[in-house]
């Protein structure tokens, strides 16, 4: 039993060492034929002759070209929330320049003064006031604005440049029927310019400083005629009191409860504000 079970033992490892070997050469068989295969039957490439670099294209238009309107022809809503903006920054500088704000303002400072009230009403509430009757006096010149230039460019049937020439044409009109000649005529020897051939030719750079002289010489015109009667009160109340002899006692004290007795029986403000208003429904 043992000699037959060396025996079965011996012949087994011989045949598994036949097929180890039978292994061994079929894959090296294998690696031969790979190797040899793609050598044999890859099929020779000509060269491809190189080609010339193309010519560069010149540009067609040359420089940057921004485009301010959307498909439809109306301008982007970023090109519009921007020229708010711009608006919203340069405001006080337009509501003080072109409108009648600034002598509306000086007068209502002036009679504050002349009733020898430095701080009633206050600055803010003067502010107020002047806002919205230069908004009630620049009406009519607004809407004009708003239906002949800012709402064609909005809607896309109006250039930018020819909303702009449409919309200052108001705004000239109105200044143009509130400033002197005289006025005139400073800015444009200040600014070293030619005599222009009519009023309308007048450039916007000489028009506004003009008219805000103009304003200004208006307001003061009107404060003056304010300070009259108040000023009168202040000489009969200082002579009063001379010949009382209570030259100790200030004469504000007594003379500031009859100024405002007269002012409120007169209906101060509102004779004023009328005349604001009358003096710009003139021109």
């Amino acid at each position: 039993m043992t000699a037959a079970t060396g025996i079965s033992t011996d012949r087994g490892r011989g045949i598994a060492r036949y097929l180890v070997m039978a292994a061994l050469a079929l894959v090296i068989v294998v690696a031969i034929v790979m190797l040899v295969a793609p050598a044999g039957h890859a099929a020779p490439i000509d060269p491809i002759t190189p080609t010339d670099p193309a010519t560069p294209a010149a540009p067609s238009g040359g420089g940057l070209n921004v485009q301010i309107n959307g498909p439809d022809g109306a301008p982007s809503s970023a090109i519009v929330t921007l020229i708010g903006i711009t608006l919203l920054s340069v405001a006080p500088a337009l509501l003080l320049m072109m409108t009648s704000f600034t002598k509306i303002f000086v007068v209502l400072a002036m009679t504050r003064n002349a009733l020898a009230l430095p701080s009633i009403p206050p600055n803010q509430v003067l502010a107020g006031l002047a806002l919205f009757l230069s908004l009630f006096i620049m009406a009519p010149i607004l809407t004009d604005i708003n239906d002949h230039a800012l709402q064609p460019y909005l809607n896309g049937t109006m250039s930018f440049d020819d909303a702009v020439t449409l919309g200052s044409g108001p705004l000239r009109t109105f200044m143009l029927a509130h400033t002197r000649e005289e006025d005139l005529a400073l800015m444009t020897r200040a600014a070293d310019q030619a005599n222009p051939v009519s009023r309308d030719a007048v450039s916007l750079i000489t028009l506004i400083p003009a008219f805000m002289i103009s304003e200004l010489r208006a307001a003061f015109i009107i404060g003056f005629v304010i300070f009259i009667p108040f000023l009168v009160i202040d000489l009969v109340v200082s002579a009063a009191l001379m010949s009382m002899g209570m030259m100790m006692l200030p004469p504000v004290m007594i003379s500031l409860p009859f100024k405002i007795l007269l002012f409120v029986l007169v209906d101060g403000w509102g004779l004023i504000l009328t005349t604001l208003i009358t003096s710009y429904r003139g021109g």
